[in-house]
Parts: C-alpha cells; structure tokens; sequence
C-alpha cells in the first residue's frame, strides 16, 4: 500500500495566503493574485505558516500535478513580495524601430519600412516601459509578465525571410 505524498510550501513574512475550497488568495506588500487550482484526489490546506499540497494515492500523475500546484503557489508568492521582470531588446539594421505603449497594446511602427503597425497585447496587470532600445515588462504575476515579453517578441516574427540574415526584431534578452 502506497502512503500519502506531500510538498510543503512555507509562507514569506508579510504574505497572507487564504483558501476557499479550490480558490488560492494570496496578497502581499506588491499586490493580490488569486488563482483556481482544481484536480481529483489533491488536496491543499495551510497549517501553521506553511501550505501542505497533498495527496492520498501518489502516483506519478498525481505527484506531478502537486509539484505543479507548489510551483504556482511558489510563484503567486514570490510575485507579491518581489515581482517579476522580463527585458526585451530592440534590434534593427536599416529601419529604425519605433515602440509605443497605448493602453493595453504596444504598437511597433517602421518594422523592416512597413507601414502598418504591428501590435501585440499586454495581458493582465503587466506594466510595459520602453527606454531607447531596451522594453521592460514588469508585474507580479508571472504567467502574464512572460506571456505579455512572448506576445512582444511574435509581433516581430519574420516571415519568408531567412532569420539569419533579416535579423531585425524585438528579442528577450533577461528574465
């Protein structure tokens, strides 16, 4: 008979972590971040500073759906202490590259001398800076910070282009 698995997630000081049935609330000195997280025979609970995310029948599916669950805990907590940052760099050969951020959309204008802008979509509560040629995505949820970088850099994708040579584009550079 197989015993009963668990991962322990201990609690940052001034982090408060609430749990109401599938839904996870965790607030910080950055901010709140809630998020549902759903799966037959995982249960998480918090005792004592620390979230227990545990299992009864720990085979490998199971297992690995709880390391998954401890690793997005671990995240919504790191991201309401200290947040996340993705640096992207603007990079061109002939046509200068213009970024602009309006509302919830970053519009990049003269890319490889097209005239119509591309866009690509900032996501959640993402913050989007352009300084020269550098474009920083800061916010505390990590899954929009590096969706919102990804969503930047495939606005740039070239196509029929050889990439070796048209090297032109908006590329991470730092997580």
């Amino acid at each position: 008979m197989m015993k009963e698995s668990k991962e322990i997630v201990p609690i940052p000081e001034g982090v408060n972590v609430e749990i109401e049935g599938k839904l996870i609330k965790v607030s910080g000195p950055k901010g709140e971040l809630q998020r549902e997280l759903d799966f037959p025979r995982i249960s998480i609970e918090e005792k004592d500073k620390e979230i227990v995310v545990s299992t009864e029948i720990p085979r490998r599916r199971e297992r690995a759906i709880m390391g998954t669950f401890a690793s997005h805990i671990r995240n919504m907590m790191m991201g309401v202490t200290e947040g996340f940052e993705r640096k992207l760099r603007i990079v061109y050969s002939h046509f200068p590259i213009q970024v602009k951020v309006m509302g919830d959309v970053v519009s990049i204008s003269n890319f490889l001398g097209e005239r119509k802008p591309r866009r690509a979509k900032i996501l959640g509560n993402s913050n989007v800076q352009v300084s020269g040629d550098e474009v920083i995505v800061t916010g505390i949820d990590k899954e929009m910070v590096s969706q919102t970088a990804a969503n930047i850099e495939q606005a740039t994708r070239i196509k029929r282009f050889d990439p070796r040579v048209f090297q032109d584009g908006i590329y991470v550079v730092e997580e």
